[in-house]
C-alpha cells in the first residue's frame, strides 16, 4: 500500500446502514479513516465506487446536492448492501 503523505483533508467513514451480510465485516457503527492513497478497511469494489466522492471531499470540493462537508455512499452489492457516510475534517 502507498503511503498516504497526509495532503488534503481527513476523510472519515461510518458505516450507517448494512443490508444483508458484507463480505468485509462491516458493521452499522464501524469507523475508519480513508483517503485517495488508503483504502482503509474497504474491499476493492466499494472503495471504487467511493474514490470520486471522497477526492472531491479530500481536496476541497463540495456538492450542490449535500449540505456541509459530507457525501453518502452505497456500496455496488445490490443484495448485500452497505451505506457509508464520509465526513470532511481538518488534518
Amino acid at each position: 500500500m502507498a503511503k498516504d503523505p497526509g495532503i488534503g483533508s481527513k476523510i472519515s467513514a461510518t458505516v450507517i446502514e448494512v443490508k444483508g451480510h458484507c463480505s468485509a465485516g462491516h458493521q452499522v457503527g464501524n469507523t475508519f479513516e480513508l483517503s485517495a492513497h488508503n483504502p482503509s478497511q474497504m474491499c476493492g469494489f466499494f472503495y471504487h465506487d467511493v474514490f470520486p466522492s471522497l477526492c472531491v471531499l479530500q481536496f476541497g470540493g463540495k456538492f450542490p446536492w449535500w449540505e456541509g462537508d459530507t457525501a453518502f455512499v452505497k456500496c455496488p452489492d445490490p443484495i448485500n448492501t452497505v451505506t457509508v457516510k464520509l465526513e470532511r475534517s481538518d488534518r
